[in-house]
């Protein structure tokens, strides 16, 4: 079974409420077994529009990554978030096949 991730693109304008979901945020994560793989690390923009925060998420399995998202710990979660950001977030499947060779 192929992991899964969310990729979250983020726009904050009041750091204090978005403390507060970030709080919410965690009790979903931890109860689907997620783990920040990227959590707002120095970026820059190659291509695209750029947003201040960029996240990588990892769960055990995209079908965890789904019932996470739709939650009723991380929906409360959003309700906070909304307030004050502007975001992309994507749900994905990981892969594991063949890679390219050198």
């Amino acid at each position: 079974m192929n992991k899964g991730y969310w990729i979250l693109r983020i726009d904050v304008s009041d750091q204090d409420k978005f403390k507060q979901y970030s709080e919410a945020a965690a009790v979903a994560l931890k109860k689907y077994k997620a783990r920040f793989v990227i959590r707002a690390g120095m970026s820059e923009c190659m291509e695209g529009e750029a947003r201040l925060r960029n996240t990588v998420i990892e769960f055990p399995s995209y079908q965890d990554a789904l019932d996470c998202w739709n939650s009723p710990e991380y929906q409360s979660a959003i309700a906070i978030r909304k307030e004050v950001t502007i975001a992309d977030l994507v749900v994905i499947e990981g892969y594991d096949g063949p890679q390219p060779t050198t």
